[in-house]
């Protein structure tokens, strides 16, 4: 796995669209904080958890003017159909096609597995890549880390 996005690079570009088909351009978002979480698969039982532990604590993160973006190999149509049934208030990206695409850049794809690993990165408002975790396969993030650390950006 290589470290394409580390700490103090800028953030490779994000342009994906999200569940509703409305593209999402990572450099549009400049100005304010966004946190890029990577999962495997929709509707699987780790990444379920940690996306609805994500929505319990998106309140928080949005009033540190933190925008969210959850990106996935899966379709847009998984990841509406996924949003729908959990009610997802932020936006969950597919990344398709080409298959893995971003996932590569942010050097978190598992090609073995055709899915992306579990990586997290915190982008501050110019671009620059601030902090960032990889989880192993099957072993759930901290939610509370990351606002941890959207606080320690926010000063």
């Amino acid at each position: 796995m290589t470290d394409t996005a580390a700490v103090g690079t800028s953030a490779p570009e994000i342009d994906l669209r999200d569940q509703y088909g409305q593209d999402t351009v990572l450099s549009s978002l400049r100005g304010a904080p966004v946190l890029v979480v990577f999962y495997p698969l929709a509707f699987s039982g780790v990444c379920a958890g940690e996306l609805a532990d994500l929505r319990k604590h998106h309140a928080e993160l949005r009033e540190l003017g933190v925008t969210v973006l959850a990106v996935s190999v899966d379709s847009t149509f998984a990841l509406r159909t996924w949003s729908d049934q959990e009610s997802f208030p932020f936006a969950l990206l597919s990344d398709f096609w080409p298959h893995g695409a971003t996932a590569r850049a942010y050097g978190v794809f598992d090609a073995q597995r055709g899915v992306a690993r579990r990586g997290t990165f915190l982008i501050d408002g110019e671009g620059t890549v601030r902090w960032t975790v990889r989880t192993p396969a099957g072993q759930p993030r901290d939610v509370a880390e990351y606002l941890h650390q959207a606080r320690l950006l926010a000063g």
